[in-house]
């Protein structure tokens, strides 16, 4: 077991670099939430996180408090996401939703690295970078497949 502070530090340098890492991404697509976005985002989780369940403490202590700043984490980072989704009435088209998402992620993957869920961040990681490489190619190859959409269709789903 690593000294508490050093476990403190490696818990909240990971949520930088995964904040940042989905935030590049996002940079890299000139969206409004880049790599500072982000790694805030994910840092300011992390620590929230570490507040209530510090290392080397008996977790079976924090699980309620815990509980609490994941729902707080969740509810808070909602309202930063709506920010950077914009909606055009006029061409009836919501641009944003990806990035907003990201930085939802990025809240996650920083509640995961405070509580010491190394594993589960990396591996949240790769296929979250996986899903942002790919998934636009792989839409674009499924709409291949589709029938065109008729005017009106989207209001009926």
């Amino acid at each position: 077991m690593p000294e508490p502070w050093l476990d403190i530090v490696a818990r909240l340098a990971l949520s930088v670099v995964v904040g940042a890492a989905i935030g590049l991404n996002r940079d890299l697509h000139h969206k409004q939430a880049g790599v500072r976005t982000n790694a805030l985002v994910s840092l300011g989780a992390a620590l929230a996180v570490l507040i209530v369940f510090p290392p080397g403490e008996d977790p079976t202590h924090h699980y309620d408090g815990l509980s609490r700043v994941i729902q707080g984490v969740l509810t808070g980072i909602g309202f930063l996401g709506a920010g950077v989704i914009l909606r055009d009435p006029a061409s009836r088209h919501v641009s944003g939703l990806t990035t907003a998402a990201a930085v939802w992620l990025s809240a996650l993957l920083g509640t995961a690295a405070g509580a010491g869920a190394y594993i589960a961040v990396v591996t949240a990681l790769v296929l979250a970078l996986i899903a942002i490489a790919f998934g636009g190619a792989f839409e674009r190859w499924f709409r291949r497949f589709q029938p065109p959409a008729k005017p009106g269709d989207a209001d009926e789903a």
